[in-house]
Parts: structure tokens; C-alpha cells; sequence
């Protein structure tokens, strides 16, 4: 049974620009550079029959153009609790679109709705509970400004992964650019 998300993949000079933030967190286990994406949809575990349904579903999505895409800050989820630490993509109403495309082509293929509002990230670290919110406001305080990067998204792609903590290395399945 693959797991399954839909996402952007990072080009590798962007990744090696956040690759620079790692080190300094105690109880960060850090993405390797490599597997860095922004994701649009989490699929799950799904069955072969079912995989292939959705990369069927996917092809049908209507012709956009390239993303511009813009990282502007590094943050935590978690809050009182941090569980990721991840470099914020801006808001942006082409990418929302995209996602809720996504999201309905998903859920015409059975799939169950994602009830987790759409926060477009990278994620950079998992941290584990000695990632106390102190720190992670320490790390962030350290890091200083962070200098805007740009992505251009010029395909989705559709990962697999391997049922593990962390998940990677991430795989692409199938893609599908954008004309």
C-alpha cells in the first residue's frame, strides 16, 4: 500500500538555502534536503487499484500556469507544543486554487475530505518533545532575518512514501506539468 501526497518539489538551490538553517535545535530531526516539497494534498495509505485512480484524477486538472512562489519566513506548528518547524510560503490565491482543484478531483475518486486547513510550508524539522517552545523561539530569534527565496512551480508532482517516522525519502510518482 503506497502513501501517498500531492506537492512542489524544491529546486536544489532553494534547498540548499534552507539547508543552511539546520543544526542548532536541540530535538530537531531535520528533512534531508533532498526530500524538501511543499505539499498540496496528504493522501495516505492507499491500495494499487485506488493509486491508480488517482493519478487518473489528476491528469484531469485544467491547465494553469507556472507558480511563482515565495518563502518569506521560517515558523513552528505546534504551538505550546511544536511538532515542525518550517520555512512559511506567502499566501497565494493561485496556489489555494490549485490546492481545492486537487482537493475536489480527490474526493471524486472517493477519497475522505482533508479537514486540515491548507498551509502551504516546507517543512524543514520534526521536533521531538525536548523541542520546548522556549527553544524553538530561541532558534527562531537566532536565525535572524530570513531572506526571501523564489520558487517557480513548474509541475505537481505525486509522491510516494514510506510508511516510517519522517516518511522519506519521498518518491515521484507521476507529474503533471503546468502549462
Amino acid at each position: 500500500m503506497p502513501r501517498l501526497f500531492t506537492g512542489f518539489e524544491i529546486p536544489p538551490d532553494v534547498a540548499t538555502a534552507l539547508a543552511g538553517r539546520r543544526g542548532g535545535l536541540p530535538g530537531a530531526r531535520w528533512v534531508e534536503p533532498s526530500d524538501y516539497h511543499i505539499t498540496l494534498r496528504f493522501i495516505g495509505d492507499v491500495d494499487g487499484g485506488v493509486a491508480e485512480e488517482i493519478t487518473q484524477a489528476l491528469a484531469e486538472a485544467r491547465p494553469r500556469p507556472p507558480l511563482a512562489l515565495t518563502l518569506d519566513a521560517l515558523a513552528s506548528f505546534g504551538g505550546d507544543r511544536p511538532h515542525a518547524l518550517y520555512a512559511r510560503v506567502v499566501p497565494n490565491p493561485d496556489l489555494d486554487d490549485l490546492q481545492a482543484e486537487q482537493e475536489r478531483l480527490l474526493r471524486r475518486v472517493g477519497l475522505a475530505p482533508d479537514t486540515r486547513r491548507f498551509t502551504p510550508h516546507v517543512t524543514l524539522a520534526r521536533l521531538r518533545r525536548e523541542a520546548t517552545p522556549d527553544l524553538v523561539a530561541q532558534y527562531l530569534a537566532v536565525q535572524g532575518p530570513f531572506a526571501a527565496l523564489s520558487v517557480r512551480a513548474e509541475r505537481v508532482a505525486l509522491y510516494s512514501a514510506r510508511a516510517s517516522v519522517g516518511g522519506g525519502p519521498y518518491v515521484v510518482e507521476a507529474a503533471y506539468p503546468l502549462a
